[in-house]
């Protein structure tokens, strides 16, 4: 009415105003004559007490779960059907039935993998015992052998149907026993070197580390394990910390890792640098290595002539 009222005031200023207004004097009667139909309904209709009742019972548990949970009225909703599928999950965990098929099918593919598996170890091993018993002989353990032994499992494991042990006799006429039980330093760092040689072979690591693996030998057996890793290197990497000169001689790079201390201040440091060596000064290094701090003119013959037999 006040926006009428306000078109009508303004009739004078433009003529089509008044039309205006005609058209919102004929709403505002039609809107009053809506409004008194509506209340003419409300005083003949006859509202159910209990109904009623039932409705304001709903809105206040609505209100009171609302409180409860912490939750805006509006999401209580999706509050409940998330809780509906949390509870048909736990239905579902509980179905004995169900968990027993789920377990026997389990069981079943399990049994199919392992089995497969204890086929190719039955197959494997041998294998790997013969390649490693030969590689074995080069190391200076002639007459040493390597076995591969699977034992049956009682009841089926997380690693299959076998439990799968190294066993090593160091020399002819003894029993092969655990690797750990039976071998010295030197003859396990032998014995992972021909792991390492005849493993890597069949693997895929295109870098092979060897930490001080030649530890404990030394001689022609250090020469052939150093002709070992330079076999290895054909056709991948091959990084080796040694202290031997036989093992450094076969390298095709060389390096040096030293320590330094310093004194600065009354405040002691010390670091470490890694230098490669070449031409004459791999000579220097690997005759240092040969006859300790001195290095005489036949200690570096020797060693020009390691570098040139390899």
């Amino acid at each position: 009415m006040r926006a009428n009222d306000a078109l009508q005031s303004k009739a004078h200023i433009e003529p089509e105003f008044a039309a205006l207004c005609d058209v919102l004097s004929s709403s505002l009667a039609q809107l009053e004559d809506a409004a008194h139909s509506l209340n003419t309904y409300l005083r003949h209709t006859e509202i159910d007490p209990a109904r009623l009742a039932q409705l304001d019972e709903r809105m206040s548990q609505w209100l009171s779960l609302s409180r409860r949970y912490k939750r805006k009225p509006e999401e209580l909703h999706a509050l409940y059907t998330s809780w509906q599928a949390e509870l048909t999950q736990l239905d579902a965990a509980s179905d004995l039935a169900a968990l027993q098929t789920a377990e026997q099918a389990a069981a079943k593919t399990y049994q199919v993998e392992a089995s497969a598996i204890s086929k190719k170890r039955k197959a494997a091993a041998p294998k790997l015992a013969s390649s490693i018993t030969q590689a074995m002989q080069g190391l200076g353990m002639q007459g040493g052998v390597f076995d591969v032994a699977l034992t049956t499992l009682s009841s089926p494991a997380q690693a299959g149907l076998e439990e799968v042990a190294f066993l090593v006799a160091g020399h002819a006429g003894s029993t092969p026993r655990p690797v750990g039980k039976v071998a010295s330093g030197g003859e396990l760092s032998r014995i992972a070197l021909a792991i390492s040689v005849v493993t890597s072979q069949l693997g895929s690591a295109q870098t092979l580390i060897f930490d001080e693996v030649d530890s404990g030998v030394g001689g022609a057996v250090a020469q052939t394990v150093g002709k070992l890793m330079k076999q290895l290197g054909h056709d991948r990497q091959v990084l080796a910390v040694t202290h031997l000169p036989q093992v450094a001689a076969c390298a095709n790079q060389h390096w040096v890792v030293a320590k330094h201390s310093t004194n600065t201040n009354n405040v002691g440091s010390t670091s470490s640098t890694v230098t490669p060596v070449v031409g004459d000064a791999r000579v220097a290094e690997v005759a240092r290595m040969l006859g300790g701090a001195s290095v005489t003119d036949t200690t570096r013959a020797h060693a020009l002539e390691m570098i040139n037999a390899i």
